[in-house]
């Protein structure tokens, strides 16, 4: 389950490939010409959430993430986010101009996307497919109280084909996030069979360890053994149980403080060869930063000492993992 620089191209390649091979011995489509271009070992691609940089402009929130360090920007291409749906013709061409005069992939955006049968969230993909984004997260999903949580998963996974066939068409990969809570998703084992539908190519799971170890404490390997083969990004972030006004409630922490045990995490996910990529998100305090805030009351380059600190913190922990 690794995507390589342009997951798609490398498909078409790969197509390609074997037809060419097609007259030749079958022993040797199993050349190296076929294999997966990345291994687990290979460096991780990181992204920057953009909802933490929510107090910037398009070029002060693409420079500072180049300077950090990120490798592009996620995106947030949905209400309040940096990009308005109903302007993303306009703005995300913007946006993804400055962030590629900084160096940074236009790869990752976060969406509210789901419904294909809403001309306006259609309208999102088209934009991200034609401004060369590769993989977006989807809108999450609540279990209706007035049918039974078996008949939702059938009508998610209908749902879910026909997101992927858009996919497809586009050459875009939908990613739904893991996400604690009484989400859809939230134990983990509803997510393949609202996947059962599709081929596991356009349309698969984002990941979310600190959400993961939420919902599943000491099972949370069980779970990514489960997903492993439909994850197509993951999120990064972590958290501790703490009191709060007297009750027990999951606190964000930076990377390393909290949890998640992130050299088992990253042994695993070398394991099941998955290099895909991440989006750091920061949702400990960050003066308003890590929810989003227009405006902040932290000042800047103490929130921007954070970025860096969590985003050395990935590097060094997935080099350590074995």
């Amino acid at each position: 389950m690794i995507e390589d620089k342009k997951g798609i191209s490398r498909r078409n390649f790969t197509k390609k490939s074997a037809m060419a091979l097609a007259g030749m011995p079958l022993v040797q489509l199993d050349s190296d010409l076929l294999k997966p271009m990345l291994t687990a070992d290979d460096a991780i691609e990181v992204h920057l959430f953009s909802k933490h940089l929510q107090f910037l402009d398009y070029n002060e929130m693409s420079a500072a993430a180049a300077e950090i360090g990120f490798d592009g920007l996620d995106l947030t291409v949905r209400p309040k986010g940096h990009v308005l749906p109903e302007r993303v013709d306009e703005d995300l061409p913007a946006a993804v101009e400055t962030m590629k005069k900084y160096g940074l992939k236009p790869k990752m955006m976060t969406t509210n996307v789901w419904d294909i049968t809403d001309a306006s969230q259609q309208k999102v993909l088209t934009s991200a497919s034609s401004t060369g984004f590769e993989y977006y997260r989807t809108g999450w999903l609540s279990y209706p109280e007035d049918i039974s949580i078996e008949e939702s998963l059938i009508e998610f996974a209908t749902q879910a084909k026909n997101l992927e066939d858009l996919n497809k068409e586009l050459g875009l990969i939908g990613c739904y996030q893991n996400h604690a809570g009484n989400h859809v998703g939230a134990p983990i084992w509803d997510l393949p069979e609202i996947f059962s539908k599709t081929n596991k190519e356009y349309l698969g799971c984002q990941y979310d360890i600190r959400h993961a170890v939420v919902e599943g404490g000491k099972s949370w390997e069980l779970d990514l053994r489960r997903i492993q083969s439909y994850i197509k990004s993951i999120v990064i972030k972590d958290f501790k149980w703490g009191k709060k006004d007297g009750m027990w409630e999951p606190i964000n922490t930076p990377l390393g403080e909290g949890m998640v045990d992130f050299n088992r995490y990253f042994s695993l996910l070398k394991k099941y060869k998955i290099n895909v990529p991440i989006s750091l998100h920061l949702e400990y305090d960050l003066g308003g930063a890590e929810k989003g805030a227009g405006t902040i009351s932290m000042d800047k380059k103490e929130v921007f000492a954070n970025m860096k600190k969590d985003l050395t913190f990935i590097k060094e922990a997935w080099k350590k993992a074995e």
